[in-house]
């Protein structure tokens, strides 16, 4: 999948070892990993199949974002980059369709 930031600060601290190990401290190497599976996957629906990573739709004011498990409570959070967003005929989101995301941040939202 095409992979993208939503800041330059997020993007170097995701692509520049040091600055990952800065940010994420124990949770580098797990941030790394969900990073290499989302870049690697050649569509979202990939990422189902996944067990660990968790991929799932969010809800409520997060509505229209994704993310993914790094740790028991932190998340990788990102969201579709098409315009317009893939749907399927019954209005659900095409997974198999997106290719293209953007990270929004890693966070404990719980």
């Amino acid at each position: 999948m095409e992979v993208s930031f939503k800041t330059r600060k997020l993007e170097k601290q995701l692509t520049n070892p040091k600055e990952m190990a800065k940010s994420f401290g124990q949770l580098a190497r797990k941030v790394n990993q969900r990073l290499k599976d989302l870049s690697d996957a050649d569509k979202l629906a990939i990422m189902r199949t996944i067990p660990a990573a968790r991929c799932h739709e969010l809800t409520g004011d997060r509505k229209g974002e994704f993310a993914v498990d790094v740790s028991g409570n932190y998340r990788m959070i990102f969201e579709p980059l098409h315009d317009p967003i893939p749907k399927k005929d019954d209005g659900g989101l095409n997974w198999d369709a997106i290719t293209k995301i953007q990270i929004n941040k890693i966070e404990d939202y719980h």
